[in-house]
């Protein structure tokens, strides 16, 4: 009886150590477009381990298409990058770029993310892929990614910007999902052993810490603070 008890309480724990605590998933669903009560700016772990972050950020005088023809066609240069968050952001260069256009295009960024240099590749996807079926108002623009290395293949991460117009300029909802592991190849996603251990609870908390998670937080608050203060003067000018 006592080996069973054993057995079953090892098997527990394993189990807890790959996929986490009941419920397992903890993949959040896109309603956080809509305003998410009381993480509408903050952090958390999930129950699969993963760390969630969450930023709100309002941008008076600035409209959903403002920002979207920031990304698809101004942001061009490591200039415009810098001037985008001058105390961090260093280095920017484009990947499979078409322009006026996001999708299928990789951001290649050199920035510091609290104290620490960041080398990201961050690849355009349609929202879909990232939160699955989500409703979005014809003026409203997302923004998702998915975030990897710049240096090595390897994706780390998920993101999405919802913009959705209100009176007065716009509203930036942001999510970004950190501790989402795969291999890269190209820009697609493949199986491998970095992937599956990469994965597991045990992994995410290990490798992905609160503090992380609280500088993503404030540098995506800061960064889109400062966009808003200057796109409605270069977009009138364009």
């Amino acid at each position: 009886m006592k080996k069973r008890i054993f057995g079953g309480a090892v098997i527990l724990a394993l189990g807890i150590a790959v996929f986490g605590m009941p419920p397992f998933s903890g993949q959040p669903t896109p309603g956080f477009a809509e305003g998410e009560p009381g993480f509408e700016t903050g952090v958390k772990r999930l129950p699969n381990g993963i760390y969630e972050v969450s930023a709100l950020t309002p941008m008076p005088g600035v409209s959903a298409e403002m920002v979207g023809w920031w990304f698809s066609d101004y942001l061009q240069t490591t200039e415009h990058y810098k001037r985008w968050f001058p105390d961090a952001h260093v280095w920017m260069d484009w990947e499979n770029k078409v322009p006026g256009e996001l999708i299928g295009a990789s951001h290649l960024v050199h920035e510091y993310i609290g104290e620490d240099l960041a080398k990201l590749r961050i690849q355009f996807v349609e929202p879909e892929e990232i939160l699955g079926k989500v409703d979005l108002a014809d003026d409203d623009v997302a923004v998702c990614a998915r975030v990897g290395l710049l240096e090595e293949p390897l994706y780390a991460g998920e993101m999405c910007h919802i913009i959705r117009n209100v009176e007065g300029g716009a509203e930036m909802r942001s999510r970004f999902w950190l501790g989402m592991v795969a291999s890269r190849e190209g820009n697609e996603a493949v199986p491998s052993i970095i992937g599956t251990v990469g994965n597991t609870y045990l992994a995410r908390v290990v490798t992905v810490k609160e503090t992380a998670a609280l500088a993503l937080m404030d540098h995506c608050f800061d960064e889109m603070t400062i966009l808003a203060g200057f796109l409605p003067e270069i977009y009138a000018e364009r």
